[in-house]
């Protein structure tokens, strides 16, 4: 009966361990503000700052942040950004506000944040955090009319097979990895107290018409459009460079076979004519022979990153343009009446 009552409580241990999966983040409205005020300040520069919250089930709260300070790369400015972040934290406790880190936000510049950077900064994130996520915010693409604020986390396929740093085409097939299953897109959900909700219903209907709701009917998108078009032609050429490593690779490969089927015929001839002479036969491998020494495949992550970065770029492309023709119709039907 022991042993029974034993195992079952080594059960339920365990099954409180498995946590669920992340399903949405729910970020305080407040917050959402504070990233965003601190984004557009600095922009078109790209800062960085630390989420504080809870982690509460299959929800991540995101209840408090604070930006992180512009400081140039070195090792003794990184510890010092350290402290600044262990200071922070230590005076949030003091007052009793949420100092859990639940991951980090950053800006960036027409959606170009898929680096190996990033995938670096998770990893260092999730050796202590069992789950954590990274918000994006990207200033311009909000100067088009749409909050682009996106809440992002790595799979978990892609993590374990980036740990083992194996990301050959058999191992990618094995695991049944593309480009697109890198990251994952966590929904965000805005939360206010009751107290704002009822304050800012009482201000909409009074709201009058800004500058701002004009400028929405701008039919001019040419900056936004060019721009994306530059990135989105430089991402093909750095997809096109990393093509030519692989046919360089495969071309490499092809040679070596040939020059190795060429030896072991070779090789096959000369042990039939010691056979016929009565000698021993060689061995039909030779490991010192460097035509048997095999060619490193080239990573593909790269490629894969490239690829992420091209999609963003041609769903924003996409979207400003639906919103153009959109505009333009409506411009078009009030002209005519």
């Amino acid at each position: 009966m022991a042993n029974t009552m034993a195992r079952s409580f080594l059960q339920v241990a365990a099954e409180e361990e498995v946590a669920p999966p992340l399903r949405v983040v729910q970020i305080e409205g407040l917050v959402m503000l504070k990233i965003i005020k601190h984004c557009k300040e600095f922009s078109p520069a790209l800062v960085t700052g630390q989420l504080l919250g809870l982690d509460v089930g299959s929800v991540l709260e995101v209840t408090n942040c604070f930006p992180f300070p512009i400081q140039e790369e070195d090792e003794e400015i990184e510890a010092d950004g350290a402290n600044y972040q262990l200071e922070m934290m230590r005076c949030l406790r003091e007052v009793n506000v949420d100092n859990n880190t639940v991951g980090w936000y950053q800006s960036t510049m027409l959606g170009c944040f898929q680096t190996a950077e990033l995938i670096e900064t998770f990893l260092n994130y999730q050796e202590n955090i069992r789950r954590c996520v990274c918000i994006i915010y990207d200033p311009s693409r909000s100067n088009q009319g749409a909050l682009a604020f996106k809440a992002l986390k790595l799979s978990d396929s892609f993590m374990d097979l980036y740990r083992s740093n194996n990301f050959t085409g058999e191992k990618l097939r094995e695991k049944n990895l593309s480009w697109v299953d890198i990251f994952e897109e966590i929904p965000v959900k805005v939360s206010n107290s009751a107290l704002i909700s009822a304050f800012m219903t009482e201000l909409e209907p009074d709201t009058p018409v800004t500058q701002r709701d004009y400028d929405r009917l701008q039919l001019s998108s040419s900056p936004f459009l060019e721009r994306n078009m530059e990135f989105l032609i430089e991402c093909m050429d750095d997809l096109s460079v990393e093509q030519q490593k692989f046919q360089f690779y495969y071309r490499s490969l092809t040679r070596q076979q040939a020059q190795q089927q060429s030896w072991l015929q070779k090789r096959r001839d000369e042990n039939k004519a010691r056979k016929a002479a009565g000698e021993e036969p060689l061995p039909e491998e030779d490991p010192s022979n460097p035509i048997f020494k095999p060619i490193p495949e080239p990573p593909r992550l790269e490629s894969f990153l490239i690829a992420n970065r091209i999609a963003n770029y041609c769903n924003q492309i996409n979207g400003v343009t639906g919103q153009s023709f959109s505009r333009l119709y409506l411009t078009k039907a009030l002209h005519d009446n």
